[in-house]
């Protein structure tokens, strides 16, 4: 790909404009996630309270996701994503609230970190919207002939926040504790509000608000599932990062296994990113051309040796190597995914495809999150991560045989 057409889509000034205030956004969740597992394990010192903090988000982002869609594609899209926006930082400021030396005065560590999953429950419920309406956004800022460009850019600047994120949250907690870094997650959600106030309404295209409501739905999941390269590579998704998600114990690694403190814990933490963002960079000039679908699961498969490697690793740059690795190995299957996805699904049915598309993708993480920590309470930390690769594998290996499909896919 030529340099032009490498920057076609940065050549809009409205997807730019979603672009940094995407950019905003996701940073100050990444920092959040990031410091939300610092700092429950630094109250509790167990593996386990970490895992729930997944569970508290899961529950209600996966029950309200498909009425999420059908609210998504008969509304206004920008006025419900500032609505979001807005309330995440509503969030982040009782946060804040929460981690000040008064509250530790007036409540136990129990009420503490009791509050800190409640908070956690209530931006379940904002992502459940949040997260597909971004995705609903993203085709409008652009022509369709540069769409494909502009899914890549967009992955870029998502894992390009995720790595600032995680990192720089390893750093605020280092200098300034909590109660600091959370001031400077709100400032970013702020930020990211102001940027995306930017962009034009962004109306209902072609849904009859007369419509019932679970209708409207059903509609969005009998396209996911009639449509079976796409089905089964959100489910090849889900299942790996279901089991092989070794970021959710990475506070346990850090401060038990590798003390590396919370800069290492910020490192580790963006270390993944790291390895998706330098794989979104070189397919922005190197595009995947054909058989997608093998390298699909190419790259899953690695993606578990992967974990196993740092699973056993007891040595901070080989873990973090490791990591890095892996995510690589992700950010190929984020691209292909991501490319279907959004050149499959037609426009008067993005909110519900894309709502779908999210409960899939809370399913691998949050859920993730907590069968790790299950399987650390069960089985040990180490024993865990190892198990969760291995079943990577044999995800992977089940999936070529039985789904030609698949294997065989190229856009």
């Amino acid at each position: 790909m030529n340099k032009h057409k490498a920057f076609s889509a940065i050549q809009f000034p409205e997807f730019r404009n979603f672009l940094l205030g995407r950019f905003s956004f996701i940073m100050a969740l990444r920092m959040l996630g990031t410091l939300v597992g610092w700092w429950v394990f630094e109250l509790t010192h167990e593996p386990f309270a970490i895992g729930l903090i997944g569970l508290s988000e899961v529950i209600p982002a996966l029950s309200l996701a498909l009425y999420a869609g059908h609210v998504i594609d008969i509304s206004e899209k920008r006025k419900l994503m500032l609505i979001g926006v807005a309330f995440y930082f509503l969030a982040v400021l009782a946060l804040i609230a929460l981690s000040s030396k008064v509250s530790f005065a007036m409540f136990s560590t129990h009420i503490v970190v009791f509050c800190i999953y409640i908070i956690i429950f209530l931006t379940g419920i904002l992502r459940s919207f949040v997260s597909p309406v971004f995705n609903t956004i993203l085709p409008t800022t652009v022509p369709k002939e540069v769409l494909q460009n502009a899914i890549t850019w967009n992955q870029g600047c998502w894992l390009s926040a995720s790595v600032i994120g995680h990192a720089g949250a390893g750093f605020l907690i280092a200098g300034f504790g909590n109660t600091g870094a959370l001031i400077v997650v709100a400032v970013l959600a702020a930020l990211g509000f102001c940027l995306l106030f930017s962009l034009p309404k962004k109306p209902a295209l072609n849904l009859s608000t007369e419509k019932k409501t679970w209708e409207s739905v059903k509609e969005g999941l009998h396209f996911v599932f009639k449509t079976k390269e796409l089905l089964c590579a959100l489910s090849l998704d889900l299942f790996a990062v279901f089991f092989g998600g070794a970021v959710a114990m990475i506070p346990v690694f850090a401060q038990d296994i590798l003390h590396c403190g919370p800069v290492g814990y910020g490192w580790l933490n963006a270390a993944s990113d790291i390895g998706s963002v330098t794989i979104i960079i070189t397919l922005t000039f190197f595009p995947i051309n054909g058989a997608q679908g093998r390298k699909l699961m190419y790259a899953i498969a690695g993606f578990g040796i992967c974990i196993i490697t740092f699973a056993l690793s007891k040595i901070f740059w080989l873990s973090f190597a490791a990591l890095v690795i892996s995510g690589l190995l992700d950010g190929i299957s984020v691209v292909i995914r991501g490319t279907i996805l959004q050149l499959k699904t037609p426009d008067n049915m993005r909110g519900r495809v894309m709502s779908v598309n999210s409960m899939f993708i809370n399913s691998s993480n949050e859920f993730g999150q907590f069968e790790s920590g299950v399987a650390a309470k069960l089985l040990g930390v180490i024993p865990s991560v190892v198990f969760g690769g291995c079943m990577t594998l044999l995800v992977v290996t089940t999936t070529w045989f039985k789904a030609p499909s698949l294997k065989e896919m190229e856009y």
